[in-house]
């Protein structure tokens, strides 16, 4: 019987049980995309990574429980994670991911946490759907598109604490989700939840890819690029964000809290 090593690994995250969990399975060569969906779907996680060896590095897909999409951070440093703390990629190299996003790299960082390089996008301003204050329970500040995503400014850190979102209403709008940020009171530069219901996600714990697209737009509102975001989910977790032009390079830790054996 052919069996898949299969890891679920706690991203941005110092310990167990925060952060967002990723699962991670790594393939001895490619599989079809119906047969990773189904194992997405089983796994039920936010995302799972599906790893491949490849000239030069490594083949990397992320899926929803419903979808693939383009982009995953904390499925990507989780990846890489599983990649040197099996043996498999040489715990002092950079790891090259090729993707639907583009080529992506991750590399230990001096603190021994990960960076993951990943394309910073941009930002347009965006004109509010009458639905999002309603469906948010909360008055937009400000509104921005960054990729496929609705990136909204409130107030302050307690009205995006606040958020009791309409899933239902947010999942009509023609965006993959919604991301609320403000400034953070004590502790990091801003905040952010994200919610994803459009994808099968109702709130995602901790979102790389979201912190691209948030580090662009407090480095402008803050005039700095390196920045600290703390992401108010249930889970909660840290996110560093360095801006080098049209990159974004994401710090976070990563724990390893199942290894297990994929039978189908």
């Amino acid at each position: 019987m052919t069996t898949t090593p299969c890891f679920t690994v706690d991203a941005f995250a110092d310990a167990p049980f925060r952060g967002n969990p990723a699962a991670v399975c790594l393939l001895a060569a490619p599989r079809p995309a119906k047969w990773l969906q189904a194992v997405a779907a089983e796994l039920n996680l936010s995302e799972t990574a599906f790893v491949t060896p490849k000239k030069g590095g490594f083949g990397l897909r992320w899926f929803t429980p419903v979808c693939e999409v383009d982009l995953c951070g904390h499925a990507t440093l989780a990846a890489a994670h599983v990649l040197w703390s099996e043996g498999l990629a040489p715990a002092g190299d950079t790891i090259r991911f090729a993707t639907r996003s583009g080529a992506l790299a991750a590399a230990r960082a001096a603190d021994g946490r990960v960076a993951i390089d990943l394309p910073a996008g941009t930002l347009r301003p965006a004109k509010a759907p009458l639905a999002l204050a309603k469906a948010l329970g909360q008055k937009p500040v400000d509104v921005c598109r960054g990729g496929d995503d609705l990136l909204v400014a409130l107030r302050d850190e307690r009205a995006v604490r606040a958020v009791r979102p309409d899933l239902a209403a947010l999942a009509r709008l023609p965006y993959r989700g919604v991301v609320v940020t403000a400034r953070a009171t004590r502790g990091a530069d801003f905040v952010s939840r994200c919610f994803y219901p459009a994808v099968g996600v109702p709130e995602d714990p901790v979102t790389g890819s979201a912190h691209c697209a948030l580090g662009v737009y407090w480095a402008v509102e803050l005039a700095k690029t390196t920045l600290r975001g703390f992401q108010a989910s249930a889970r909660g977790g840290f996110v560093d964000v360095t801006l080098r032009g049209d990159r974004a390079l994401l710090r976070g830790g990563a724990v390893t809290v199942v290894r297990s054996e994929l039978l189908a």
